[in-house]
């Protein structure tokens, strides 16, 4: 078997890439599959693309995205499935999806973690929104031989164009990379959010919270992301998100937030809960909205809180600013909630059978480091 991965971006760059498909790469290998990555946007590119300025430069890398995909398409032939994760090409209608469908007639793996079939209009982006072409997203899922869906929500969305439609989570690696644990011993309590600036909307529900807590409280507020928001908090604190140092910085947090609010942006619904996951993986309590996946993923008072109006936030994150025992109970049974359900480990024969007519005939799994059991080390 061979499979031709098309993505939006270079292998390793961007978090939906790694933590939807690029970590099975090693169960594909063990199984004798062979596999090539292919993306539209260079590396150089893709450094700049959310940079202010270098306009030219990112108008010449979309320009060579496109070229990219020609060459791309001349190798579809040889593969026995294409799997396209979000789309082929950022901007336009679905040519080069139609291609790979109906004159090549190749199997399409369709993969997607967000709800990018809606476009959210303004006067500011509406041609943005026109060339974007958010309306492949239904052709592609008719195309498709299956339709590979991060959230119940995203799949409803695809079984009005296709029966074949797989829930594939965004999953976590327990064994070679969120394999930590925070202790909770730490001194001074530190609330975290971690994320790209394009979310950093939702922080803006959270303020009067922390202002209220740091009333009472000495705790820090720390946000790791590409750009700093630069929020008007006294316990604010910044650190500029680095792929060498992500768990590092990340299991120093003491608890969670992901605030979502489905009246800032419906896009809420979409959303696959990757920050929550990211925390219960280290250990760390998460302290969500409840809004889509996020309560399926979080149990209150279980393994995380679920906080609705802002009292709710509130007394969560007192509580847990408070209690270190509390922080370590929900801490420990974060874990097992992502080991048992949004591991790795736990989802790779799901993940596997998206190659199989019905999952059947695969050659087993050897036994090596993706095997083991899911257990979180300090």
């Amino acid at each position: 078997m061979k499979i031709l991965f098309l993505t939006p971006y270079p292998a390793g760059e961007a978090p939906s890439q790694r933590f939807r498909f690029e970590q099975y790469f090693p169960a594909l290998r063990e199984r004798g599959i062979a596999y090539t990555e292919r993306s539209f946007l260079d590396l150089a590119t893709w450094r700049i693309l959310y940079k202010p300025g270098h306009q030219a430069a990112k108008i010449w890398g979309i320009v060579k995205g496109f070229g990219r995909r020609v060459k791309h398409l001349l190798e579809v032939p040889g593969y026995d499935y294409v799997f396209i994760h979000r789309e082929i090409t950022p901007i336009g209608p679905p040519v080069f999806e139609w291609i790979v469908a109906k004159l090549l007639g190749k199997k399409i793996i369709y993969d997607f973690d967000d709800a990018i079939w809606m476009a959210l209009t303004s006067q500011h982006n509406q041609m943005a929104a026109i060339v974007k072409w958010h309306s492949k997203v239904a052709s592609i899922c008719g195309w498709s031989y299956k339709v590979s869906c991060g959230n119940d929500f995203l799949c409803d969305y695809a079984r009005q164009f296709t029966p074949s439609v797989v829930l594939n989570p965004t999953t976590i690696d327990t064994v070679h990379l969120h394999n930590r644990t925070n202790p909770q011993t730490s001194e001074k309590v530190v609330l975290g959010w971690t994320g790209t600036h394009s979310n950093m909307v939702y922080l803006a529900s959270l303020l009067p919270v922390l202002r209220r807590l740091e009333e009472k409280y000495d705790f820090t507020f720390r946000v790791i992301s590409n750009q700093d928001p630069q929020l008007d908090l006294k316990s604010f604190d910044y650190v500029p998100w680095q792929k060498a140092t992500e768990i590092t910085d990340l299991v120093q947090f003491n608890a969670g937030v992901m605030p979502l609010e489905e009246k800032i942006s419906p896009l809420s619904l979409g959303k696959c809960g990757f920050k929550a996951l990211q925390y219960m993986s280290l250990g760390i309590p998460a302290v969500a909205s409840p809004v889509g996946v996020n309560t399926k993923i979080v149990t209150n008072n279980v393994d995380g809180f679920l906080c609705e109006t802002e009292e709710d936030w509130y007394q969560a994150l007192a509580r847990l600013i408070e209690d270190a025992e509390l922080r370590r109970r929900l801490g420990a049974n974060a874990q097992r909630t992502v080991q048992e359900r949004y591991s790795v480990l736990s989802n790779t024969e799901n993940f596997i059978r998206l190659f199989s007519d019905a999952g059947a005939g695969l050659p087993p799994v050897a036994a090596t480091s993706a095997a083991m059991p899911a257990t979180a080390h300090r």
